[in-house]
């Protein structure tokens, strides 16, 4: 047990360290999770066996759980209303147009029957959620016209398509009636939709109305609600998936508290899902395997890239007028994955007879698609001129705050708020107090903290009203600021500065007088004025 641990934190800080250095070389996050999963598994290293399908497929049914609620719980739906109906039909009517020209390329050319040929088509028709969240984050590419929100829409939404076709075709190829696939596919669309919709309703009015007094409960709680919208739907022969992406999107966009502590804890829930899933499928592939797939792989890639998709994105997107540089990046971003392997392993649980080797053709197929597709998307992006310089790409996602401004709030007596606890004061949810002054201290504010007379809130939102609040400013230390290095009560600030607040790497730091000043941290200074500007 002891030893299994110690392997499991060493592959952990293995895939996080080989990212950190693969990353500045351009290279997918998660083509390092991958290839790692490849060299630890059982024809390389030999560290790690791993050759059971059922086992590996409860993994990725677990890890797309979450990943695909984290696709809806990080979606701003309000960024993303201008394209969710081109979005909605790429997910569904472009999958089914990429599913059936790939399936009818692959029985033509691989010389096996329609109904295979539409497995593997179905196999691999939906772009991969995780890899597209992954190079569009990390990366930071801010893409013109809405294009960051389309593609997100997509990739998050066209799981669960891409899941029906895969069973349609299964029913197929099992010789059962495929006049029940229609009703099939029409019970899973309506049960996914009814379930996750019911459900997200339901936890977002929960979370409103029930104090959990402790909040590390809160992602508890809707982690929970995640795993069992997965699977009361499963149960019921609904479409899992799209449930719980409605699920997540409608908590996501609903009014809850500690909304962006949630976000960022489930992306971090979702990044370790990211790990365990393409590691595990790494470790699934014996390379020795790969020559016999390799020539029918690439060429099925290849027809996708060239052909399958953008016959699916131009024949889609043309109706909305979209430019066709615009259309040609969508076209490239049609990255596979994680959520294509997953099907294939699906399939082979079901015991087919199939001429190929389902599993390692579609895992060379995403292999292919996230190392070169992957890889290319920033420079596609800047070759079409389609890179925005003016905003961020995570204006797109629920946690984004890059346009809130920061305010210094005084309670007096007449005050609505002045003693009452923070549930209580019916502060409008799109404010945020960061911290309290009082009497010389700071105050983490909580649910239950009191706003006394006197105290001075620092307040974070999109808009305020009234003339007597003071504005705070943010400065970042770059290279040459003579700040670097010291502490704060070792440089020369004028007595009417207050550095309320340090941001350092994502965190928050509230300093004293020996939070020593590093080059990066951004500043949020009260009462700082032009002339203090520039001796920063």
């Amino acid at each position: 047990m002891t030893g299994s641990m110690i392997i499991i934190g060493i592959v952990l800080l293995v895939c996080i360290f080989a990212n950190k250095l693969f990353y500045r070389l351009g290279v997918p996050t998660l083509l390092v999770f991958l290839v790692l999963g490849i060299l630890f598994g059982s024809e390389v290293t030999n560290i790690i066996y791993f050759d059971n399908y059922d086992l590996a497929l409860k993994i990725c049914s677990i890890a797309l759980l979450f990943i695909m609620f984290q696709g809806g719980f990080s979606t701003n739906l309000k960024m993303a209303k201008p394209v969710a109906f081109p979005s909605l039909l790429l997910s569904t009517l472009g999958v089914l147009i990429t599913a059936v020209l790939t399936g009818l390329f692959c029985h033509l050319v691989m010389k096996i029957t329609l109904a295979q040929g539409f497995l593997i088509g179905a196999i691999v028709s939906s772009t991969d959620a995780a890899s597209v969240f992954s190079i569009l984050r990390s990366k930071k590419l801010n893409l013109k016209n809405n294009l960051a929100s389309l593609l997100e829409v997509e990739s998050g939404s066209n799981d669960p398509m891409a899941y029906m076709l895969t069973l349609a075709a299964i029913t197929w190829i099992s010789g059962e009636a495929t006049g029940t696939i229609p009703v099939m596919i029409l019970k899973q669309i309506l049960l996914g939709a009814l379930i996750g919709v019911l459900l997200g309703k339901a936890s977002t009015w929960i979370l409103n109305k029930v104090n959990f007094e402790i909040d590390g409960l809160y992602p508890i709680f809707v982690g929970a609600i995640a795993v069992l919208t997965y699977a009361v739907c499963e149960m019921l022969g609904g479409n899992a998936y799209l449930a719980v992406y409605l699920a997540g999107l409608i908590l996501g966009n609903g009014k809850i508290l500690h909304k962006r502590s949630l976000v960022r804890f489930f992306d971090g829930v979702s990044w370790l899902m990211q790990i365990l899933l393409f590691f595990s499928l790494g470790l699934l592939c014996f390379p020795s395997m790969l020559p016999s797939v390799i020539i029918p792989g690439i060429m099925v890639s290849v027809f996708m890239i060239l052909i399958a998709r953008p016959a699916a994105v131009f024949g889609i997107l043309s109706f909305f007028k979209i430019p066709v540089k615009q259309q040609l990046f969508v076209s490239w971003v049609g990255l596979r994955g994680a959520a294509s392997i997953a099907f294939a392993i699906l399939a082979l649980t079901y015991n087919l007879n199939m001429k190929n080797d389902i599993f390692h053709m579609v895992f060379l197929v995403a292999l292919f698609s996230v190392a070169l597709q992957g890889t290319l998307v920033p420079f596609m992006a800047k070759k079409l001129d389609l890179v925005e310089d003016t905003s961020s790409v995570l204006k797109t996602f629920n946690d984004y705050a890059g346009d809130v401004k920061m305010i210094e709030m005084t309670i007096d007596e007449k005050s609505p708020w002045a003693g009452k606890t923070m549930a209580e004061s019916g502060i409008p949810r799109e404010m945020l107090v960061v911290m309290i002054a009082r009497n010389g201290k700071v105050v983490i504010p909580k649910g239950d903290t009191e706003i006394l007379s006197g105290d001075v809130l620092v307040v974070s939102g999109n808009t305020f009203k009234g003339d007597s609040q003071a504005e705070l400013i943010e400065i970042e230390l770059s290279q040459e600021s003579e700040w670097i290095g010291r502490r704060i009560c070792e440089v020369d600030i004028p007595k009417e500065v207050l550095v309320v607040m340090i941001k350092r790497k994502g965190n928050t730091i509230v300093p004293n007088g020996n939070t020593k000043l590093r080059e990066g941290d951004i500043l949020v200074l009260s009462g700082c004025g032009e002339e203090c500007k520039q001796n920063i």
